[in-house]
């Protein structure tokens, strides 16, 4: 590290900080004083030196750090620990962990990861290939993230190149080589199973709902087997396949009713083919939910505008909601005008064409909640007077473009504070410029962002505090922020997730209990920790806690497991594990003033098994992503080989440098040496009797 010291004034008045200090040393100690003329200059040499120190401290220097370190070249090894590299994978892990070492000793940082975390030591006990599926692309994006500025020039991807979540990782560009050492078997097994199962997560009580069976078989050509739908053990329908061809498919197709209510659990099955290396694939399980209706929800709008589209995207991709879309410029008449919606979102509207405002008025008075997006035709005053939550004092039409920064004190709703950052990151709305002011139980999830200025004019609001609930989002061009999102991260589940969950509590039904009791989620893993989360309240709806929670969760057998756990502000979550596969019904009570409160219901645990859906190596995936990215493709006996020319080609080494500019008058040390100055100045003067 090198350190300079840089002047504000000019380098000569440190003279009148030393003649400051001399002058000031002379005055004082210009008598002769009883403890004789050396120590005299002595104590007038701390004071001068004290005060001329002071001076200079008061010219406000500067010292600028400069670090300087070596980013080494980096290289990870990406390991695909799935349960289909198995055997394949173990068997190269010696020459993994050779590899490492000559690459350590050669002056390259090496680093592992796998699918689920990072391994610090490589022995062939260290890496288990027992994962029941493969995101490819996750693993290499985690890889991105961790190693994000630092000098990472390859990644040797140890994998059989199955993809059986995600999306494929040749479809993606990645800031390093990646060279594919490929393991794994190309020749399919002898096998037939069930490839996929296409099916509605949610079906209507007593209607009729398809189940279709994706039937694959490899190299048994001239036999046959049965195909069986079952629920609850009880045979609803079977039908047989013929295996004609050696690359056999077929899709079966079942129908299937229920008159119950709530989750049921259907199964698939493909009688065992002579011949077949396993049986654990010609199982798989159907979890679909019987309900009596969905959630109404009406979009109108002014006219045709891309956010249509995508608020149809995110709304829809709930199979809980029934979308209705009205267009007024198109039709002025609201489909099914009596019908009893649930939400009601109004873009553009109240407008300056008068469309569809007579038809506000009729939603208000239900007490319908509604959601206002307002735009470049909406009547700002108007809206002010419907809304009851955000006035908008509009200064002559005029319009600003803002970005939005997520307000941390929400906390109304369940948001990831570091993903909402992106929202900054993401085009301007086109907002009414003016004056803002919310209302009583009304509160602000967006703030408007003008370039980089944070302001506190709200940009999205919520009010659920009245009889009505209602939300406003001051400008429009949701589409521009999904299409901006997919565009730096592949994905829109930021905007999707924020406008998912506000329409949640907007459309939900007020629940009035004061006792509730439900999972995390309404679907988990196997082997996953299965987390309940508690809420007790008392008559004005204030949480309490440190009430005792009984807690029973039976299975589909009947078989029933009792829980009992306190409930604390600390701990208001409470977890169980061990669960196998099936559908879990569960009932909670609690002992309050109003007397017993229960709360039931109900959730799923899925056998997530992707890894036997498919056993054969893709080589061809793996080829065209070490193409794509520059590096090689490469067999386990040429890893010594392509180790050898990493050695030979190795990358240069970056100088990192970092530079930083501090007061001198913040080091600690000269704190401490002005003490150290004056206090021995002091004592001595004390020991020699002075004052």
């Amino acid at each position: 590290m090198r350190s300079e010291l840089i002047f504000q004034t000019p380098y000569w008045f440190i003279l009148f900080c030393l003649a400051a200090g001399t002058l000031y040393a002379f005055l004082l100690y210009q008598p002769i004083a009883s403890w004789g003329k050396k120590w005299n200059y002595v104590l007038a040499a701390f004071r001068g030196i004290a005060v001329a120190l002071i001076c200079f401290l008061l010219l406000s220097p500067l010292v600028r750090k400069t670090e300087t370190s070596i980013d080494k070249a980096k290289i990870v090894f990406a390991i695909d620990n799935s349960e289909s590299v198995g055997a394949y994978g173990q068997a190269v892990m010696k020459e993994v962990a050779d590899a490492t070492a000559q690459l350590v000793a050669s002056g390259f940082e090496v680093g592992i990861e796998t699918l689920d975390q990072q391994a610090r030591q490589l022995s062939a006990d260290s890496i288990r290939f027992d994962k029941n599926k493969t995101d490819l692309t996750g693993m290499l994006q985690t890889i991105r993230s961790n190693y994000e500025g630092r000098n990472l020039t390859d990644v040797i991807l140890v994998s059989d190149g199955i993809v059986n979540q995600g999306v494929s990782p040749a479809y993606n560009r990645f800031p390093f080589r990646i060279s594919a050492l490929a393991v794994g078997d190309t020749v399919p097994d002898l096998d037939i199973r069930i490839k996929d199962v296409v099916n509605n997560r949610i079906a209507y009580l007593g209607n009729e709902f398809p189940i279709r069976a994706e039937i694959a078989a490899n190299g048994l050509a001239g036999k046959s087997t049965t195909v069986t739908l079952k629920q609850n053990g009880r045979v609803i329908q079977s039908q047989n396949v013929a295996i004609d061809r050696p690359d056999f498919f077929k899709a079966v197709d079942f129908k299937a009713t229920s008159s119950q209510k709530g989750v049921q659990h259907f199964t698939l099955e493909i009688g065992a083919v002579s011949g077949e290396t396993s049986k654990r694939n010609n199982t798989r399980d159907v979890y679909i939910d019987i309900i009596d209706g969905k959630q109404k929800i009406l979009l109108m709008a002014l006219a045709p505008h891309p956010d249509i589209k995508s608020l149809r995207s995110l709304i829809e991709a709930n199979e809980n909601y029934e979308l209705d879309i009205n267009i007024l410029s198109i039709s002025t008449t609201p489909p099914a005008g009596t019908k009893p919606y649930d939400l009601v979102i109004l873009h553009q509207i109240p407008n300056v064409l008068g469309l569809g405002n007579a038809q506000i008025r009729k939603f208000i008075d239900a007490k319908t909640p509604l959601f206002f997006i307002l735009g470049n035709q909406s009547a700002v005053p108007l809206a002010n007077s419907l809304n009851r939550s955000l006035t908008i004092n509009a200064a002559n039409n005029q319009t600003d473009k803002v970005t939005a920064r997520f307000n941390p004190a929400f906390q109304q709703l369940n948001f990831d504070t570091e993903s909402l950052k992106i929202l900054e990151r993401l085009p301007p709305l086109s907002v009414p410029f003016g004056e803002y002011n919310l209302s009583s139980g009304t509160e602000t999830i967006l703030f408007q962002k003008v370039g980089t200025l944070n302001t506190q004019k709200p940009l999205l609001v919520l009010n659920t505090s009245g009889e009505q609930k209602i939300a406003v989002l001051a400008g429009e061009g949701i589409w521009q922020w999904r299409q901006e999102e997919f565009a730096q991260t592949n994905k829109q589940d930021v905007v999707d997730n924020l406008f998912q969950k506000l329409i949640q509590v907007l459309s939900l039904r007020e629940d009035k209990r004061k006792f509730r009791v439900y999972p995390a989620r309404n679907e988990f893993e196997a082997g996953e920790q299965v987390t309940f989360q508690t809420e007790i309240y008392n008559d004005i709806y204030e949480p309490i806690f440190g009430q005792e929670v009984k807690l029973d969760v039976t299975d589909e057998k009947g078989k029933t497991r009792q829980f009992t756990y306190t409930h604390t502000s600390e701990s208001p979550r409470f977890s169980i594990s061990g669960l196998s596969d099936g559908v879990y019904r569960y009932t909670a009570s609690a002992a309050l003033r109003g007397g017993q409160e229960k709360a039931a219901g109900q959730f799923v645990v899925r056998n997530v098994d992707l890894e036997l859906n498919n056993t054969t190596a893709d080589y061809g995936m793996l080829r065209e992503l070490a193409s794509r990215s520059g590096g090689a493709f490469i067999m386990p006996a040429s890893l010594a080989s392509y180790v050898e020319k990493l050695k030979a080609d190795r990358p240069a080494d970056r100088l990192d440098s970092s530079e930083e500019m501090v007061e001198l008058i913040y080091l600690k040390w000269l704190f401490f040496l002005l003490i150290l100055l004056l206090g021995a100045e002091w004592g001595l003067r004390k020991y020699h009797g002075g004052y």
